[in-house]
């Protein structure tokens, strides 16, 4: 099933989100139509969120942005980088910040360079309940800080200098009214 992104401006995506019982949801139907959300809108990541749950649940697929790379040019953390976050808690993020332009399926048509650093330790389970507890590096780490900053309320565009953010300012503004163009459902308040 693919659920409606929710957009800017809709109060759920400035909650920070609640653990997940185990059990107490179908982890494995509700991640695999996550999956099937984010790729309709050529996404990378999806939180939970993003379809209007206000769950600590992400979901990551790295690997499309590999895709017709030259060989020196592929980034060796998204190989093999689909994975399922469930209740995760960042313990660490260390090395250089380094900037990168982002974007988000619920800001469609805005991207802002953001600086992030290099490595993240997290802990998480698994759709399976799994316990794991990993360091990532590179895109890879961009893509989970992402992703994470969305359960604890936090958007892309908050980590914009003044200056960018006064220019997307009208931008935004369309946004929560639906003025907004976009490939994939959105699910906009009436």
């Amino acid at each position: 099933m693919i659920y409606p992104i929710i957009p800017y401006g809709d109060p759920v995506l400035r909650k920070v989100a609640k653990d997940i019982e185990p059990s107490s949801i179908d982890l494995i139907t509700l991640t695999d139509d996550m999956f099937e959300t984010m790729y309709a809108a050529s996404g990378v990541g999806l939180a939970a969120p993003q379809i209007g749950k206000d769950i600590r649940l992400f979901v990551v697929d790295g690997r499309p942005m590999n895709e017709g790379e030259e060989e020196e040019d592929i980034d060796t953390s998204l190989i093999d980088f689909k994975k399922v976050f469930v209740n995760p808690t960042i313990i660490d993020e260390t090395g250089e910040e380094w900037g990168f332009e982002e974007g988000c399926l619920s800001i469609p048509g805005i991207r802002g360079e953001v600086w992030r650093p290099e490595y993240v330790k997290i802990h998480y389970y698994t759709e399976h309940w799994e316990e794991k507890e990993e360091v990532f590096e590179g895109l890879a780490a961009r893509i989970i800080q992402h992703e994470y900053d969305h359960i604890e309320g936090i958007l892309f565009t908050d980590h914009l200098n003044v200056v960018k953010k006064r220019l997307i300012k009208n931008k935004l503004t369309d946004i929560t009214r639906g003025k907004v163009s976009v490939d994939y459902k959105m699910k906009f308040p009436r």
